[in-house]
C-alpha cells in the first residue's frame, strides 16, 4: 500500500483504490475481501506494452513514463522491475488513504484504508 503517484486521484477520485498486480488470483482475493469489508478496489492493467513506457536511453529503467500518461500503472510496472517471481498487488491508496466526509465505514480523516481487507485477507489464508 502507497500513495505512489497521485496519479490514481484523476482515475478513481477519492471512492475506490486502484489495485494492480502480477497474479490475477491475488488480485482477485484483494478485491473481494474488500467488498467483504466495505472497501473498494478497482483493478488497472499492467503489461509488457506499459513496462515499454519506462525504458530509458540512459539507464535500464526510469521511474516515470510519458508525462502525463498512466502515471499510476507506470508506478506498478517500476516496482514490478524490482520483484523475480514473487506474486505481488500494489494498492494506491493516494485517493483514499483521506476522506473529507463521514461515512458508515470511516470517520472524516486519515482513514486506515485496506488495513481491513488485508486482515481479511490474512484470516481467510489461515
Amino acid at each position: 500500500m502507497a500513495t505512489l503517484t497521485g496519479a490514481v486521484i484523476v482515475a478513481l477520485g477519492d471512492q475506490n483504490t486502484g489495485i494492480m498486480g502480477n497474479d490475477q488470483e491475488l488480485v482477485e482475493q484483494i478485491i473481494a475481501s474488500g467488498k467483504e469489508t466495505g472497501e473498494g478496489f478497482w483493478q488497472l492493467p499492467v503489461s509488457t506494452e506499459y513496462s515499454k513506457q519506462i525504458k530509458s536511453d540512459i539507464a535500464d529503467i526510469k521511474n516515470i513514463g510519458p508525462r502525463g500518461k498512466a502515471g499510476t500503472i507506470m508506478g506498478a510496472v517500476f516496482i514490478q522491475e524490482f520483484v523475480d517471481k514473487a506474486k505481488w498487488a500494489h494498492l494506491d491508496i493516494a485517493g483514499t488513504a483521506w476522506c473529507d466526509t463521514v461515512r458508515p465505514h470511516q470517520a472524516k480523516g486519515p482513514t486506515g484504508v485496506a488495513i481491513r481487507t488485508l486482515l481479511t485477507l490474512v484470516e481467510r489464508s489461515q
